[in-house]
Order: structure tokens, then C-alpha cells, then sequence
């Protein structure tokens, strides 16, 4: 592994005025001695891993590793909404468990390897910006030999992570760079932290559902009856055409919007007793793309997630 300082910081080669500041970057081995790009730094992580923190000047912090790309904290009032695994490694050779893992181009199992491969590849910082004290930072990942032994197709997604107030908001771009099409499915493997039996989702009523509990590889069809949404036992359910506003309270005193748009579904998931060490602590609601997207060449899928703490 490379070795990398205690703090990286960029030069910039474009700017705008004050109070907007933007810096770019070829890749993290563009190193300077001076930050460029206010409340956006890239340091050491667990496991020598390379993380990115954004702070606000409202107070609140983001934290993410290049590894996968991956949101491992969003803290408003010094609380962290988001959960990691006790179970999570920082060795750069498995995804990291917890945050806001990518699941791209494969949702759940598949032809390839379970949810995809972009959550244990590194991904590069592209551009930073602060916006009256907002940092955002924009992430790429591109095809190389280690995606192109499972999935033989160029392509380029980018991931834009903006922190403000109360809000983290993500913007998945990708783009198929090849000569022929390609399809994908995709989600947001998002934990939050929860007290799973406090914890409960609203605006699912009416969704179409599959149910993989208990047999995930037989997914059972129906219809969510329910105005709130528990986590009783072990979860595990896509649901179908989910609307684009869905509400979680926590159980922690916290109830988290989640927003999106063109995620046209949803998962719960919560493994109960097979997880036992840490299932009380979190449930995952994730914004995903059950249905194959399908892009011709040079053709590119947005979708964008607003989480937000009242």
C-alpha cells in the first residue's frame, strides 16, 4: 500500500470567487503542502486507508473512504446517524461493512460477485468545492482489470457528496464509455444507527413488495398494507416503485427524510439473530434500482439521495 501523509491537501487549478472555492485533482497522488478547498480534508483512516472528511460550518461532519467509495459517518450535534459494523475491516481486501456501501453494477447476487465490485475498488478524488461553508467532494470510479475480469465493459461513475446543516446528499452519475451497451442494477446499502425495536419507516403503504424472508433466492410477491414499518425480526424486502420521499424514525429520537430521485425502489433489511452482536443497533433502508438500467454507448443514469434530520 502507498504510503500517504497525515493530511493530503490539492492545488487547485481553477477557482471562482468567494464564497465559492473549487479545487481539482488528478488522483490522490497529487499532494501539495497547503489546503486549497476549505473544510474538505483528506487524511489517514482505519487501516492507513485513505478518508476524506467534510466538515460544515453549521457543525456537522462527513467522513468517507476512497475504499468503495464509501460514507462511513454523518454526524449533526456530534451524533453519528450513520452505522458501521463492528464486524467492519479497513484492510482494503473486503468492502467495508457500514455507511453508505455502493452496490454497482449488481444489486444482491447475481452473475458476478455479490453486489457488484465498486465497494471494494478504490475509487479517486476528481473536484472539491465549499459553497458558503458547504463542502462538497466529487469521487470517480472507471473499468480496469480487476472489474473487467467479472463485468467486460468501460464505463465511469462519478459521486458527488454534499454536506450542509442537517443534510447529506449524494449524486451517482454513470456513464457507459464503451462501443456497446451495457445494463446495471444499483443501490445505496445505507445503515443507519437505531434502536431496531424503536425503529420504523413511513410512506411504503400501497408499494408493491418482495419479500426474501425466508427464502431469499424465492422472493415471495405482495402488496405493504402497513402505514409504519417495523422491524419485528429478521427484514429483508425490496419494495417495488417506492415513492420518492420515505420517512425513518430511529428509535434514538431522531426521525431522518429520505428523499430521492430516479432510486425508483427501496430495501429494509435487518438481520436479526444472524447478526447478533450488532442487529439491535442498526436497520438499513436503501434507495436502489432493481430493474436493469440500460445505457447505448456514451449514455449516462443519475440518480440523486437528500438524507436529512429534522
Amino acid at each position: 500500500m502507498m504510503a500517504i501523509p497525515t493530511t493530503w491537501s490539492f492545488s487547485p487549478t481553477s477557482s471562482v470567487a468567494r464564497p465559492r472555492r473549487v479545487s481539482r485533482f488528478s488522483g490522490v497522488a497529487m499532494a501539495s503542502t497547503s489546503a486549497n478547498v476549505e473544510n474538505v480534508k483528506v487524511t489517514k483512516g482505519l487501516g492507513d486507508l485513505p478518508k476524506v472528511i467534510l466538515t460544515s460550518v453549521h457543525g456537522s461532519e462527513a467522513e468517507l473512504y476512497l475504499y468503495g467509495g464509501c460514507v462511513t459517518s454523518w454526524k449533526v450535534a456530534n451524533k453519528d446517524l450513520l452505522f458501521v459494523r463492528p464486524d467492519a475491516v479497513f484492510t482494503g481486501q473486503k468492502p467495508i461493512s457500514g455507511g453508505i456501501p455502493h452496490c454497482f453494477p449488481q444489486f444482491g447476487p447475481g452473475a458476478i460477485q455479490q453486489h457488484g465490485f465498486a465497494r471494494n475498488m478504490n475509487w479517486s478524488v476528481v473536484s472539491s468545492e465549499n459553497v458558503e461553508g458547504n463542502p462538497t467532494i466529487t469521487l470517480e470510479l472507471k473499468d480496469g482489470p480487476y472489474s473487467r475480469a467479472m463485468w467486460d465493459y468501460g464505463f465511469q461513475a462519478l459521486y458527488k457528496v454534499t454536506l450542509d446543516r442537517k443534510t447529506l446528499s449524494t449524486e451517482l452519475k454513470v456513464t457507459n464509455t464503451d462501443e456497446k451497451p451495457f445494463s446495471f442494477t444499483t443501490a445505496l446499502h445505507t445503515y443507519f444507527s437505531a434502536l431496531v425495536t424503536g425503529a420504523s419507516v413511513r410512506g411504503l403503504k400501497g408499494c408493491k413488495t418482495l419479500n426474501k424472508h425466508p427464502d431469499p433466492k424465492n422472493p415471495v410477491e405482495g402488496k405493504e398494507e402497513r402505514d409504519v414499518v417495523t422491524f419485528p425480526g429478521f427484514v429483508d424486502c425490496v419494495y417495488l416503485e417506492a415513492p420518492a420521499e420515505l420517512k425513518l424514525d430511529n428509535g434514538l429520537g431522531d426521525v431522518i427524510t429520505i428523499k430521492n430521485t430516479n432510486w425508483s425502489d427501496a430495501v429494509l433489511w435487518n438481520p436479526h439473530l444472524t447478526m447478533e452482536a450488532c442487529y439491535k443497533d442498526f436497520v438499513c433502508v436503501e434507495n436502489a434500482k432493481i430493474g436493469q438500467v440500460q445505457l447505448e454507448p456514451s449514455e449516462s443514469w443519475t440518480a440523486v439521495q437528500h438524507l436529512s434530520v429534522a
